[in-house]
């Protein structure tokens, strides 16, 4: 998920009434809010005993508002991107390849049946996982319901964390309790760093203990994530994507697309137009891996000319749906690659 910067950073005691935000001058107080938030939850059927225990001591937090704020907005130089090659020589390391790996090979059994009914290959799976907390090593450590409360009151987003609080209500109500409910400031939290809201709509049971446990359960984790990924549309039998080689004078933008993409737009309007891979063969694009001449593909060549190009699917756009960033999707892909080499 990617958030705006907003052009005036707020300090906390701005937020509560004084005069530097006379945009946020009339907001209730933050107990006030929190009271319609405990309104709105129990409406919904959450138990008294969760809001009590998972409401008890709120109160703002000042670190969230400030990272919610250093979020990056949109570049003043919309055609003008980082290096993908960069990014991945930090996010496709040794360290994570390696653990990858190891966490494949310890739990191949589970991952490779899971991988059999979602259809969703394995190391996806473990890629995702790797990227996401570093197999679970990193989770966060913000209580969700004082980030989540926060984020809601602070007005600027205000449907969107009022309704994952209540969420996190409902995910509390299936007895969690509030102190394994921690994770990312902006909400999100365990193995496979999923938003309450998500969490109640895709979060499976990997293990058929009929509990869906991201945080200490890796057949459930890998599970959920395998779950995500059929939801947002992934086709079984076809790669995320594979190198491909550009012929001499070939560039790209001459096959821009056509399409305007409803979310993300910046990130879909580097993609150009989809063709199958027979027609992109007919062209002079050569696939270096296997990939049938009837899959629909794209080709991207992120850093330009004399870099590295691929022929992307379908399912690269999936893993977009999990993270709305070329260098997500990218480095997820190619990381799962390592794993399964």
């Amino acid at each position: 998920m990617k958030f705006l910067r907003s052009l005036l950073p707020l300090t906390l005691a701005s937020l509560v009434g004084t005069s530097a935000a006379p945009a946020f001058a009339q907001q209730p107080s933050f107990d006030a809010y929190v009271d319609s938030l405990v309104s709105r939850a129990r409406a919904e059927g959450v138990s008294e005993a969760t809001l009590s225990r998972m409401t008890a001591g709120l109160t703002p937090n000042s670190r969230v508002i400030e990272l919610d704020r250093e979020q990056p907005g949109t570049p003043s130089r919309p055609d003008v991107f980082p290096s993908l090659q960069n990014y991945i020589n930090i996010h496709v390391n040794d360290v994570r390849i390696n653990n990858g790996r190891d966490v494949y090979r310890n739990s191949r059994g589970t991952a490779d049946r899971i991988a059999r009914e979602y259809g969703v290959p394995a190391e996806i799976l473990v890629a995702i996982w790797g990227h996401e907390t570093a197999y679970g090593a990193v989770t966060g450590s913000f209580d969700l319901a004082r980030a989540l409360a926060t984020l809601a009151w602070e007005g600027r987003r205000r449907e969107l964390f009022a309704s994952e609080f209540v969420s996190l209500m409902k995910v509390a109500d299936k007895g969690y309790p509030r102190d394994r409910l921690q994770g990312s400031w902006a909400g999100a939290f365990g193995n496979p760093q999923f938003l309450p809201s998500v969490y109640l709509r895709l979060a499976a049971d990997g293990d058929g203990d009929g509990r869906a446990d991201i945080f200490n359960n890796r057949a459930d984790t890998l599970a959920s994530i395998a779950n995500y990924f059929r939801d947002a549309g992934w086709r079984p039998g076809q790669p995320w994507g594979v190198r491909a080689s550009l012929p001499a004078g070939f560039d790209p933008s001459d096959y821009e697309t056509e399409l305007v993409a409803p979310v993300c737009p910046r990130v879909h309007n580097r993609h150009s137009q989809w063709k199958t891979v027979a027609e992109w063969r007919d062209l002079g694009v050569t696939p270096q891996r296997a990939i049938g001449d009837d899959v629909f593909a794209f080709v991207f060549q992120p850093d330009g000319t004399g870099t590295p190009a691929y022929l992307l699917t379908g399912n690269y756009r999936a893993i977009l749906e999990y993270n709305c960033s070329n260098y997500y999707a990218m480095s997820v892909g190619l990381l799962a690659d390592e794993i399964a080499r």
